[in-house]
């Protein structure tokens, strides 16, 4: 029984620190920015957002290894809430930014991908650390929540959320517009 109790302590201890580690518990703070313009090379998504990975694992490498551009932020932007429809007709655009290239790179690009500039708008932005794949995890189980909390307070509608998987800066963004009820 000993035995049992030091390992179930190890154990619980190991998970703090991998929690704490992965941002489990930062404070979720919003604020109100204008943001947006970014130029997206993205694919379709139509069922599981749990397919995001592959998806922007596969723009990434296709832009770094066939057109020699080499990003560093992902974008996810998920139109769907998954607690009111259905895993296999959720919608989302999962992708690369390209940042820093000209503008013959961008129409070539254009004719090749799927593109397009996002809007410039005033969004409700939260910022969440970025060490992994887990930290993605966590930023659903504590970011979601609480958006959704500070949107109902705030009297702000459902709608598109974007994520942004700024690699360099080790954050992910998330943005939604400020659209009231």
């Amino acid at each position: 029984m000993k035995v049992f109790l030091i390992i179930l302590a190890i154990l619980v201890v190991l998970f703090i620190i991998i929690y704490a580690y992965y941002g489990g518990f930062k404070k979720i703070s919003f604020k109100i920015e204008n943001q947006g313009g970014e130029f997206v090379v993205y694919e379709n998504l139509t069922g599981d957002y749990s397919q995001s990975s592959n998806i922007s694992d596969r723009v990434y490498y296709t832009l770094l290894n066939d057109e020699k551009i080499e990003t560093t932020k992902g974008i996810g932007i998920y139109y769907d809430n998954p607690k009111k429809v259905a895993k296999k007709k959720l919608r989302s655009e999962i992708g690369c930014i390209v940042e820093n290239a000209n503008s013959t790179t961008l129409t070539g690009l254009a004719e090749k991908y799927q593109v397009k500039t996002l809007p410039q708008n005033e969004f409700i932005v939260a910022e969440f650390p970025f060490k992994g794949k887990l930290s993605v995890l966590f930023g659903i189980m504590k970011v979601y929540p609480a958006l959704d909390k500070f949107c109902k307070e705030q009297g702000y509608t459902e709608g598109p959320i974007t994520e942004i998987y700024d690699v360099p800066n080790k954050k992910i963004i998330y943005r939604k517009e400020t659209k009231k009820e």
